[in-house]
């Protein structure tokens, strides 16, 4: 049996029980996607292979590809950001060649841009996380640019058998950075990885990051996305054995001028194996713009997969727009689970009324609204500090619209 869903809204495998959702979306002839199968797309180390983005491709027709260019192009820049690292007691850093990690059998690039910048970044950054670790701090790694300047960066973060750990990645300052990032989690281990986007306001950033999922181990992967003028972040989780469960999480908070792009793909090729995604994102302003894509497929041989994804916006002003696009693709009948939803509403002024004639200050009022719709995330972070910087981030995001 093949069953391709792709389209906004809600879904369910017939016969199948789980959770729905219900809300304003769309089913225009802009949203709708292709049927192709997520497996037909292209992967390759080879930069030749993909050619350069004009913005009519299923991959980047939501995407402003004309102000990408410099990351398109196959060359060189020899610069990096600025690093700094936080190494836990027995994690270690080191370095790997291009081509020693392609013969590794790492996952390879989805599109130009990923292919540049794991063919130019000039190696590959090496953290290493032993086996049977249980580390009571998170690894810590801070990367920053300067003037804009373009960079490719490129990191393998590798989690040893029944470890267990949390990695925080943070990006801030200004740059043009496109990343590669491969996370090999080992059978048994336990991992959390955040990714902080906290760029300053002209801040380009493209990225790829590859979860590989071990025989029963468990990821969370978490995207928090607040600052750059354009951040388009693919993320692809798959696995190697049964057993394996994959949580990805997302908060996204997008203002006037912001294009925040956030892509997934979730290949169940193995069985018994579970994941979850769940994206919440709120927009303000003219022309903020925010774009989430889920793919999920379930390969005929993944026969006991439970997944389900979810994606859900909060228009808090006139001429912000969202666009989001569920798809789940089905080979086998054989499944426990599978769904997806999507639901886009603007600010709820009865709610507001409601807080405000208890006397509850407006502004006050609408944060409590929006921190209110951020807690089932928020809530499964884990890591206090992510959660209190997310939340202040939040805060200030709402004052300056205020004022």
């Amino acid at each position: 049996m093949s069953l391709l869903t792709s389209h906004p809204g809600t879904d369910r495998h017939p016969g199948l029980s789980g959770p729905t959702d219900q809300g304003a979306h769309t089913h225009s002839a802009e949203t709708m996607v292709p049927d192709q199968s997520r497996a037909e797309r292209t992967t390759s180390y080879a930069v030749a292979d993909f050619p350069v983005p004009h913005g009519r491709e299923e991959d980047w027709r939501f995407t402003p590809v004309a102000e990408l260019a410099d990351l398109f192009r196959d060359e060189r820049t020899g610069l990096c950001l600025d690093w700094a690292e936080q190494l836990p007691e027995g994690v270690t850093l080191s370095t790997m060649s291009v081509a020693d990690w392609q013969a590794s059998g790492a996952p390879k690039p989805g599109d130009r841009a990923a292919a540049v910048a794991a063919a130019h970044s000039g190696g590959v950054g090496v953290i290493d996380i032993p086996a049977e670790a249980e580390l009571s701090e998170p690894v810590r790694i801070t990367l920053s640019g300067e003037d804009g300047q373009l960079v490719h960066g490129h990191l393998l973060v590798r989690v040893g058998r029944h470890a267990r750990a949390t990695v925080v990645l943070s990006h801030s300052g200004r740059a043009s950075y496109s990343e590669v990032l491969t996370l090999q989690v080992a059978d048994g281990a336990e991992v959390t990885f955040v990714t902080l986007q906290e760029w300053e306001d002209e801040a380009i950033h493209l990225a790829q990051h590859d979860v590989v999922v071990g025989r029963d181990a468990t990821v969370r992967h978490i995207v928090i996305t607040l600052g750059g003028r354009i951040v388009r972040l693919n993320t692809n989780a798959s696995y190697v054995a049964p057993g394996g469960s994959f949580e990805g999480l997302g908060v996204y908070f997008a203002d006037a001028g912001q294009h925040l792009e956030h892509r997934l793909f979730v290949d169940h090729a193995v069985p018994h194996c579970r994941s979850n995604v769940e994206y919440k994102g709120a927009l303000q302003g003219e022309t903020a713009h925010t774009v989430w894509v889920g793919d999920v497929l379930i390969r005929a041989a993944a026969e006991g997969t439970d997944t389900y994804e979810l994606n859900r916006n909060l228009i808090l002003t006139d001429g912000a727009r969202a666009d989001s696009v569920p798809n789940l693709e089905i080979e086998t009948g054989e499944i426990a689970g599978a769904g997806h939803a999507s639901a886009t509403g603007r600010f709820d002024d009865l709610q507001l009324f409601y807080l405000m004639s208890r006397g509850i200050a407006e502004e006050d009022a609408r944060r409590m609204v929006v921190r209110g719709f951020f807690a089932s995330v928020v809530a499964r972070i884990g890591v206090p500090e992510v959660e209190e910087r997310l939340m202040a981030a939040i805060d200030a995001e709402l004052e300056g619209a205020v004022k």
